[in-house]
């Protein structure tokens, strides 16, 4: 059996990539980005029986150049990159455990509120340019936050906020009332939580409807005091329009995890002094890489050899 490892992340940790090459003996790894590009990645792919994909698309193009593939096995937790239709339309099967990133994602997501409400960024980088300013901004504790989406990451962003006694509210296609009681939350629609939330954050796929759902409309109608916060799926949020919002002091400011295309070359977004921006990394602490990765070698393993393949 050949397996193929198209993420660089995956195929840069050795522990992972030991553990993988326990179990199959001809492994292809990926340690670069060279992928990124369509033909390269059909490529690489094209020979192996099963593969552990990142963030690289898999759709009905590549999967028509894998005529051995089996099983594509998710090395993350959206699947907004797969087609999943082709998949099935095709009989290969799909390996992937939702939430096993869930607390590392959340944890930087509380990390950018904390940064954002108490001027901690700006501070930071005037004292180190040698000025002593004191602007401690306001404090996370008692205010509303809005969130969108209700799945494993946002659930516990909910949980880490508990010692803040925020008022949370959130916007879910799935409403669960004993889920809403126990976790002390409301759920509201997305022109309420625009209205009232002193931060906004996003927890949910980048879909047709999603796509630029943060536009220059919704900031119009968010507090000029707010933050928004995106560690989901770039392409959520306009970055033009975020641009526009921030440079006119629409909203307060905004923290950024993802971005429309990867690696993020606009610069004059990346220089507002308002915007907080990471490369990617809200999932990928130490815990994270390594969970992910033994779930997609776990999915692999069950197909091939619990399974007889």
């Amino acid at each position: 059996m050949k397996i193929a490892v198209s993420s660089p992340l995956f195929s840069r940790t050795p522990i992972l990539v030991k553990e993988l090459q326990k179990s199959f003996l001809h492994v292809k790894l990926n340690t670069t980005y060279a992928l990124r590009e369509k033909s390269a990645l059909i490529d690489f792919l094209k020979d192996a029986d099963g593969i552990i994909v990142g963030n690289e698309i898999i759709d009905e193009e590549v999967l028509a150049h894998c005529p051995n593939l089996k099983i594509v096995s998710r090395y993350g937790v959206g699947l907004d990159n797969i087609d999943t239709q082709a998949l099935e339309a095709r009989g290969i099967q799909l390996g992937w455990t939702g939430g096993t990133n869930k607390n590392s994602v959340a944890e930087i997501t509380l990390g950018f509120m904390l940064t954002l409400t108490r001027n901690l960024y700006p501070s930071i980088v005037t004292l180190k340019n040698g000025e002593w300013k004191t602007d401690g901004g306001s404090e996370l504790t008692g205010k509303t936050i809005g969130i969108f989406g209700f799945g494993h990451i946002a659930k516990r962003v909910i949980e880490l906020l508990k010692p803040f006694e925020c008022t949370i509210l959130v916007s879910s296609k799935r409403e669960d009332a004993e889920e809403a009681k126990r976790l002390g939350i409301v759920f509201a629609s997305f022109e309420h939580i625009l209205k009232e939330a002193d931060i906004i954050s996003l927890h949910i796929p980048l879909t047709h409807q999603t796509k630029n759902l943060f536009s220059s409309q919704a900031f119009n109608a968010m507090k000029k005091s707010a933050f928004i916060i995106n560690t989901a799926r770039g392409g959520i949020i306009d970055e033009e329009a975020l641009k526009s919002a921030l440079q006119n002091q629409e909203i307060a400011g905004a923290a950024l995890d993802v971005f429309a295309i990867e690696p993020m070359k606009d610069k004059s977004l990346l220089a507002l002094p308002n915007l907080i921006g990471t490369p990617h990394l809200g999932g990928n602490s130490k815990e994270s890489v390594l969970a992910m990765g033994r779930s997609s070698i776990s999915h692999l393993h069950h197909f091939f050899y619990a399974n007889g393949g």
